[in-house]
This record gives structure tokens, C-alpha cells and sequence, in this order.
């Protein structure tokens, strides 16, 4: 009876994923770079534009302009106007704020804000910076924009009472942080240190 030549034979594995597990572990590496080069070029537009706050501001501006003319000739989305109001309101509070509180107590740590003429001035730092202000404003108005498209958004409200409620938590708002900044006399509009006239020579 002749052998099987088969018999005691080592059997060889041929590694058929080899090739998909070369494709599969590029495919990350390839979408990592793509999304990393897509953030580099987002990161030097927007250094381009930070020196450029007129025409970084008149660009925010006219997009919601562009949003408001939106949602008037379209006579809807007005529940995505309200929260974009609101969403702007906050900022622009997280602006008028200084980053360190003065209601809190920073006397130990001399984190204070100066209020006598005799303490070193400080410049006011402001708890949401100019550049964060106008970004959070555009990227926010871009979305309400993009919102305004699809019709789900589009919720039947009564108008009127969202303007109304608007405007007293606006005013509400507005009232308690000039109080905030008349208890701690402070002014969030100051920009430098500020400079004093050396006072004429004196002649013998």
C-alpha cells in the first residue's frame, strides 16, 4: 500500500489578509494626515486675520445681516434667531468681564484690580478675548445660517413674545453687570497702559 506523500508533510499558511491589513492600517495614517493638514491651513487663515479686527468685525457684521435678511424675507427659523441672540448675548458678557472676578477675594495673591490712582495700573484682561468674541460670534452665525436651510428648524412660534423676552433679559443682563463694574470701578473698553506728560523742565 503506497504512502500518502501528503502524510507528515508541514503545512504551509499562506497570509491572505496581509494585504487588506496593509490597506486597513494605512487608511488612518492617511485620514489623520488629511484632517491634521485641513487644521494647519484653518489655524494660518485665522492667524492671517487676527491683526485685522476692522475687517475681521465688518465681516461678522455683515454676516448677520445676511442672517436677519434671511430670516425677514423667509417669515420663519425664528427659534433659531432667539438662541442665536442669546448665544451672543453670552459672549459678549464673557467680553465685558474680567478674567479674574473682583467679587472674589484675590487681596492675598495682589490679583486685585487697582482702585486708587496710587496702586500700579493694570490692564484690563477680559475673561473671553476680542479674537474668541468674533470667532465664537461667526462660527455661531455660519451654523444659524446653515440651520435656516432645513425645515425641521423651522418651528411655528409666536414671534412677538421671543422679541420681548429677548429684550428684558437683555436689559437685565446689561443692568447687573454695570453694576458690576460701577461696584469695582472698573472699565472694559481701556486698552494700554496710559501715559503720563512729564511736567516741563524747570530753568535756573
Amino acid at each position: 500500500m503506497a504512502a500518502d506523500p501528503t502524510l507528515g508533510a508541514t503545512p504551509t499558511w499562506t497570509d491572505t489578509n496581509s494585504a487588506s491589513d496593509d490597506y486597513d492600517s494605512g487608511a488612518p495614517n492617511a485620514f489623520t494626515k488629511f484632517t491634521r493638514s485641513i487644521g494647519v491651513k484653518y489655524q494660518l487663515l485665522l492667524d492671517k486675520w487676527t491683526p485685522h479686527a476692522r475687517s475681521r468685525w465688518i465681516f461678522a457684521v455683515s454676516l448677520i445681516i445676511l442672517f436677519m435678511l434671511r430670516i425677514i424675507f423667509a417669515q420663519g427659523w425664528y427659534i433659531i434667531t432667539y438662541a442665536l441672540g442669546i448665544y451672543h448675548l453670552n459672549l459678549f458678557i464673557a467680553f465685558l468681564t474680567p478674567k479674574i472676578d473682583p467679587a472674589l477675594d484675590y487681596e492675598d495673591d495682589g490679583l486685585d484690580l487697582p482702585t486708587r490712582s496710587t496702586q500700579e495700573f493694570r490692564p484690563f484682561i477680559r475673561r473671553l478675548p476680542e479674537f474668541k468674541f468674533w470667532l465664537g460670534m461667526v462660527k455661531s452665525t455660519l451654523i444659524g445660517l446653515f440651520c435656516t436651510i432645513f425645515d425641521c428648524f423651522n418651528v411655528p412660534v409666536f414671534w412677538p413674545i421671543l422679541v420681548m423676552y429677548f429684550i428684558t433679559l437683555f436689559c437685565i443682563t446689561m443692568k447687573r453687570q454695570i453694576k458690576h463694574m460701577i461696584k469695582y470701578k472698573y472699565i472694559p473698553f481701556t486698552h494700554g497702559k496710559p501715559k503720563y506728560q512729564h511736567p516741563p523742565p524747570t530753568t535756573s
